[in-house]
């Protein structure tokens, strides 16, 4: 058997996109294995809907793997 993988919260992921993409502000949601987000940055500005959700899945990096079986994101601009 694999290490256990410790529950990740709504808190810990609004945490790691504020932290990942300075400036934006996110509102998480979940039930510890799916996930709502909806992330308001001017890091969006001038990038396609796909680039935006690559943003922020870039700032939860292997969790997304590990920790998070389900992840759906809203993005906004300010």
């Amino acid at each position: 058997m694999g290490p256990v993988t410790k529950m990740i919260t709504p808190q810990q992921i609004k945490d790691l996109i504020e932290a990942g993409l300075p400036g934006a502000q996110a509102r998480v949601s979940g039930d510890g294995h799916h996930f709502e987000a909806v992330v308001v940055s001017d890091a969006f500005q001038g990038k396609s809907r796909i680039q935006q959700h690559q943003l922020v899945y870039g700032t939860l990096g292997d969790r997304m793997r590990e920790q998070i079986h389900a992840l759906s994101i809203k993005t906004e601009l300010p």
